[in-house]
C-alpha cells in the first residue's frame, strides 16, 4: 500500500476517504432539536410558525436516505435542552442529534452551556470547519459563532446555529458527510 504521505494531496485525501469510509452504517437515524422561544410560544398559542432551519435539516436528512426519529421544539431553557439531549442520546434510538439555534452569544443562546459539559468525547474539529467555511460565506462575522459537536452515550450529537444558511452548510459539508465514518469510530 502506498504511503499517504508519498502522495499529492488531493490523492492522499482521497486514498484516507477510500481507507476509512469502509464498511460504513448506511441507516442512521437522527433526532432534530430546534430551540427557539418565538416558535413554542406560536404552538402554544396556536398560531402558525415557520421553521425553516428544522424543514431543511429535514429535507437534507432525508434525501440522503437517513431517518429523522423525531423533531421537538424548545425553548431557549438549559434544563429543557438537558432533558432531550440526554432523553435522545440515552436510549440508543438515535445515532445523532442535531440541535439548531443557541450558539450565539446572547444570554439566550444556551445551548452550548446545556450539552457540551455532558460530552463524553469532544469534536472540535467540527467548530473548526464549521466556522472556516462560515468565514468564506459571511467573513469575520464566523467568530461570534460557537457551533460544537461531541458524543454522548454513543450518540453524536451537533450544536448548530439557527439560520437556515448555516444549518444547510453544516449537514451537506460537514456532518451527513462524516455521520457514518463517526459513528464507526464511536461504535469501534
Amino acid at each position: 500500500m502506498r504511503s499517504v504521505f508519498s502522495t499529492s494531496t488531493r490523492e492522499g485525501a482521497a486514498i484516507h476517504a477510500a481507507d476509512h469510509h469502509k464498511d460504513l452504517p448506511k441507516n442512521l437515524r437522527f433526532m432534530v432539536i430546534v430551540t427557539s422561544d418565538t416558535i413554542v410560544a406560536a404552538k402554544e398559542k396556536g398560531e402558525p410558525c415557520q421553521d425553516i432551519s428544522g424543514d431543511v435539516a429535514i429535507s437534507l436528512i432525508a434525501s440522503h436516505g437517513f431517518k429523522v426519529s423525531k423533531r421537538i421544539y424548545l425553548p431557549n431553557r438549559l434544563d429543557a435542552i438537558l432533558k432531550e439531549t440526554k432523553s435522545g442520546t440515552a436510549s440508543g434510538s438515535n445515532d445523532v442529534v442535531i440541535i439548531i439555534g443557541g450558539t450565539g452569544l446572547s444570554r439566550r443562546d444556551v445551548s452550548v452551556e446545556a450539552v457540551s459539559p455532558l460530552f463524553e468525547k469532544h469534536i472540535p474539529g467540527f467548530g473548526e470547519i464549521f466556522r472556516h467555511l462560515s468565514y468564506g460565506a459571511v467573513g469575520t462575522s464566523a467568530i461570534a459563532s460557537r457551533a460544537t459537536a461531541g458524543v454522548l452515550n454513543g450518540t453524536l450529537v451537533f450544536i448548530l446555529p439557527g439560520s437556515p444558511e448555516a444549518v444547510k452548510m453544516a449537514l451537506e459539508q460537514i456532518v451527513i458527510p462524516e455521520a457514518p465514518h463517526l459513528i464507526k469510530m464511536v461504535r469501534g
